[in-house]
């Protein structure tokens, strides 16, 4: 009875033993052959959840004006970029397509105070957001300007976009990027570089023909932050206008006939005799296309500022400037027996106080005075007044500094 049981027992760890054996076999080929195709799960790599790295360029304090901010990420992406001086004026920009780097599309301006503040997400998508700080040098000189027309008026079809720079501008193309000019109907036109009657640098922008009646123009000069060059400085703010071209109206000077004749819409509204400056010497006319600057009512006219020595000294009415040199249309009844027949005028072209009244009441700045004659001093140069319509197309283009 004893054997008999030591025998089962002894029996039963050898079945056990071979069952197992059995078992193991398929599993073990089916782990061998598996392994090279299907990884184990829990040996898959975790998205990483480290910080992301952002750099900030430039850094630190009284950095150079004049360049773009720039952002990168490393370890992750941007997801949103924001740069504003202490005033709150941003710097626009876009995140690039790969979220590792931001761009400003204007430049810091001198003398200000940036914050940056990225916006980031990790690989394993956490959120976060990186701060930073850098300040600007002042500007050692500040270049303002003066331009034309003003914003709201309603102008001639002549009239260009005038820009004179207080200082010398030697980074044309940098400067002339940064005028941003768009038309109600897509006028064609250039910007063009001549010097200003004053000596200073000067930009005009002018159609290609005249303008369209009813255009709206609007001039955006983004410059603050731009550096006009050696001996130019610094801009320090934008400037803006914007304004309507009015009734298509064309003033036709003959010298030679004495007549001046309003045209508005292709039609002859009234013919004014006229008297222009005498022949033979510097009290001749200008001739060609000047452009109606300013009215500007009575005022007093002196020989001496206009090099004529002491020829003359009144208070004269009506008075509408073409150039800058000192060519008017006014009123000039001292001059009376010559409308219509001869020159005799200073280089200005006179007319009767009642005829002056009513064209003074007729047009605007912007209008364009076609002048023609045979003696004369020569054609109105582009920075005297707004003569660049003096220029062929061909010429005019060549004055842009992005040609």
């Amino acid at each position: 009875m004893s054997r008999s049981s030591r025998t089962h027992v002894l029996a039963r760890p050898r079945v056990r033993a071979a069952v197992v054996a059995a078992l193991l076999a398929p599993l073990a080929a089916c782990s061998s052959s598996a392994s090279p195709t299907v990884p184990d799960a829990k040996a898959t790599p975790r998205p990483s959840d480290r910080p992301v790295t952002v750099t900030v360029t430039p850094t630190g304090e009284r950095v150079p004006a004049g360049r773009p901010v720039k952002v990168t990420a490393a370890g992750g992406r941007l997801t949103s970029v924001a740069v504003a001086d202490a005033e709150g004026h941003r710097l626009p920009g876009k995140v690039a397509a790969d979220g590792r780097s931001w761009v400003s599309d204007r430049t810091s301006v001198p003398g200000a105070a940036y914050t940056v503040t990225a916006a980031t997400r990790t690989e394993g998508g956490t959120t976060g957001s990186t701060g930073a700080a850098f300040t600007t040098a002042p500007a050692d000189k500040v270049n303002k300007v003066d331009w034309r027309p003003g914003a709201d008026a309603t102008v001639g079809i002549a009239q260009p976009i005038s820009l004179v720079f207080d200082h010398p501008v030697r980074n044309r193309a940098e400067v002339e990027k940064q005028l941003k000019l768009t038309t109600s109907n897509g006028t064609e036109g250039s910007w063009g570089w001549i010097s200003d009657w004053s000596g200073r640098d000067r930009v005009d922008w002018r159609p290609r023909t005249y303008w369209k009646p009813g255009t709206k123009v609007t001039l955006n000069a983004e410059l603050n932050g731009t550096d006009s060059g050696a001996d130019g400085g610094w801009f320090v703010r934008d400037y803006t206008t914007a304004f309507t071209i009015g009734a298509r109206q064309i003033v036709k000077v003959d010298l030679d006939s004495h007549r001046l004749t309003l045209v508005r819409d292709g039609e002859t509204v009234r013919r004014i005799p006229v008297s222009g400056g005498t022949p033979g010497g510097d009290k001749r006319s200008w001739r060609g296309t000047a452009v109606l600057m300013a009215k500007e009512g009575t005022i007093n006219m002196n020989s001496e500022t206009v090099g004529l020595g002491r020829t003359y000294d009144k208070m004269v009415d009506h008075s509408m400037r073409l150039t800058w040199s000192g060519m008017y249309a006014h009123a000039a009844p001292w001059n009376a027996r010559y409308f219509g027949r001869a020159n005799q005028s200073s280089g200005c072209i006179g007319m009767s106080d009642a005829d002056a009244a009513w064209f003074y009441g007729q047009v605007r700045p912007g209008d364009p005075f076609e002048i023609t004659g045979e003696d004369t001093k020569g054609v109105v140069a582009p920075g005297n007044g707004f003569g660049a319509w003096n220029l062929s197309w061909t010429e005019w283009r060549q004055r842009s500094a992005l040609r």
